[in-house]
Parts: C-alpha cells; structure tokens; sequence
C-alpha cells in the first residue's frame, strides 16, 4: 500500500466540505459574495513532515474527492478505505474537555474527525490557523 500511495496526487475541494456545513454556517455564509466559489487545490498523498521528517498520509473525507489524473468513480475505492483506515480507534486519541481545556494539533500529521457526543451542549471552538510550508 506504501508504494502504491507514494508518489499519488490527491485533489481537495472546497465544495465537498460545504456539505457538512450546518444550517446556520449556510445562512451566515449566504452574504459573502465568495461563498459560491470552489476551491481546488492538489497536495501529495504522502507528505513528509517539515519538522519531524515522518511520513503521514494527507487525504480526509471532508476535502478529497479524488486522485490527479483519476476520475472520482475511479478513485472512489481507495480513498474509502484511507478514510476508514484513519478512524480506526487505535489511531484516535479522545480529548476529556473540562471547564478552561484548550486543544491543538498538528493538521500536517493528525486527522480532526469530532464525534457528536455532547448534545444539548454547546460547542464552541475557536480555530488558528499559522502559516506554514507547502506539503511535499
């Protein structure tokens, strides 16, 4: 599977994570004048940490749609089983929030994939972003 992957371009777009977007992210996104454009951008499936020199796949079910060069039915198969391989729960590691918790992770080498486990709670994040390298 590592030889298959090394070397693979995997295409994200900015249209396939609006369908996970709520109701109220659509109606306060509905006034910018940008909301209806897609952005596409294409990163290798393997990407090499800049820091720590690990290799970490760069593919997730809410941005990729495909591999370069392939159609999304064709590419459909194994993207799956990448999306499926990383939620496997010896992968995850479970944050306990308590009053004050903050978190942070490394998008370059960690998968963000919440779990809806705190209904009738609400969920408050706030997201910073740091410029970085291109992935390679």
């Amino acid at each position: 599977m590592q030889r298959l992957l090394d070397g693979l371009v995997a295409a994200n777009s900015s249209a396939k994570a609006d369908v996970m977007k709520t109701r109220e992210d659509r109606v306060r996104d509905a006034a910018r004048p940008d909301t209806k454009r897609e952005y596409v951008a294409e990163h290798p499936v393997v990407r090499t940490h800049p820091e720590t020199g690990r290799r970490a796949l760069y593919v997730n079910g809410g941005h990729t749609v495909r591999f370069k060069n392939m159609t999304e039915e064709e590419s459909a198969p194994l993207l799956q089983y990448l999306f499926s391989h990383h939620q496997r729960p010896e992968f995850a590691c479970r944050f306990r929030w308590k009053v004050g918790s903050i978190a942070f992770w490394d998008n370059r080498c960690t998968q963000h994939n919440p779990i809806n486990d705190y209904q009738g709670q609400r969920r408050v994040m706030h997201r910073v972003t740091l410029g970085g390298d291109r992935p390679r």
